[in-house]
């Protein structure tokens, strides 16, 4: 089993690997963490376990990065899902790998296996669009499985939504017959184009979330304003308490030597 370089930030091992080392061996699963999932995660356990047992856990989002830097002194680089998503297909394009996609609508999908046959054509696709549901039966789950290990792809792409998806491959990981699997929500409809992504500018800035509020206000202000306020409120919390720690060694240092 590869082991892959991470530093811990906020009771998190975030990746700071390199991409390239990701290999199909053996069955790895990839997740992503932002300040919106690290909030729910605080009131989720079960969001909280699928997170922490990740083998590959990205720090998608700048809210991350910058807790990195200012809670540890680590520079660390964002990885959102958009980029493990391409480079996994650049991978299984340039391998004559597959991959299935798993979430969103049947238009969705359909955009996302025309768009690739054209710019990946050496990559098999396979997709299933579950029904909506806050959460699967097993019965339901069960039927899911299914269908991806009829396929037997080389990388399983999930896009049901945090913490739905993350969750959902946590409990079945073992009985899905797929040696990658990415929770990756909101790419599916990034990639298949029926929402745009903010332009490379707004992402090559650390805006891209300003861009994508902008963009929806109504559907995103909660997510980046509303946790957003929550992030900083446990990010400086978190840093009062790694000082704290800090000067109390400092106390007892000292007085062993006196």
């Amino acid at each position: 089993m590869t082991s892959y370089t991470s530093t811990q930030c906020l009771g998190y091992p975030i990746f700071t690997d390199s991409l390239e080392r990701i290999n199909l061996d053996n069955q790895v699963m990839v997740n992503t963490i932002n300040q919106y999932s690290y909030c729910l995660a605080k009131k989720d356990k079960d969001f909280r376990e699928a997170l922490l047992n990740s083998d590959i856990l990205l720090p998608d989002g700048v809210g991350i990065v910058a807790a990195s830097r200012f809670l540890n002194g680590n520079r660390i680089e964002k990885i959102a899902g958009a980029d493990i998503h391409k480079f996994m297909l650049e991978k299984l394009n340039a391998e004559c790998g597959s991959c299935f996609y798993m979430g969103a609508s049947k238009k969705t999908l359909k955009k996302i296996k025309k768009r690739i046959a054209k710019e990946y054509p050496n990559i098999r696709v396979g997709k299933y669009s579950p029904p909506y549901r806050p959460f699967f039966s097993e019965k339901r789950s069960l039927k899911m499985i299914n269908k991806v290990n009829k396929f037997q792809p080389d990388v399983l792409f999930i896009g049901m939504t945090a913490p739905k998806q993350e969750k959902w491959a946590h409990v079945y990981r073992s009985q899905l017959n797929a040696k990658v699997i990415c929770s990756i929500g909101a790419v599916f409809d990034f990639y298949a184009g029926t929402v745009k992504r903010p332009s490379k500018i707004w992402i090559d800035s650390g805006m891209e979330w300003l861009g994508r509020l902008l963009k929806e206000p109504r559907r995103m202000h909660e997510r980046y304003l509303y946790y957003g306020a929550i992030f900083t409120y446990y990010l400086t919390r978190e840093k009062y308490r790694l000082l704290f720690n800090r000067n109390d060694n400092k106390t007892k240092s000292t007085e062993v030597y006196k």
